[in-house]
């Protein structure tokens, strides 16, 4: 299975919203999220994950502000407010949603 980042972004500009989910399979849900000079998310009900397919900026997650670029990892667990500010135009990243509702237990705990 390949999802070409390019072919996501058309689709997703073909339907005109944020994003768009792209594959689904057990739990894991992939989307392709492009959101227009404000990122208006709320707190999700699983852990997700983005890597960061094009742009630059900054991200908040749990209160805590760092910035991003292109192939960067960021994990947010399930419930944590978190969003991204001051990025560029071209922004865009993959959003992987998995695992149960309310999220997985911290093993590192």
């Amino acid at each position: 299975m390949k999802i070409d980042s390019q072919e996501a972004l058309d689709k997703l500009a073909d339907l005109q919203f944020p994003f768009v989910n792209l594959f689904n399979h057990g739990s894991l849900s992939v989307e392709v999220y492009k959101p227009t000079k404000v990122d208006l998310q709320q707190p999700h009900t699983r852990d997700e994950v983005y890597i960061i397919i094009s742009g630059s900026g900054e991200f908040l997650n749990d209160g805590k502000r760092t910035t991003f670029k292109v192939g960067d990892f960021l994990f947010v667990p399930a419930g944590i407010e978190h969003r991204f500010e001051n990025f560029t135009e071209d922004f865009s990243t993959w959003v992987l949603f998995y695992g149960p509702e309310g999220g997985e237990k911290d093993s590192n705990s």
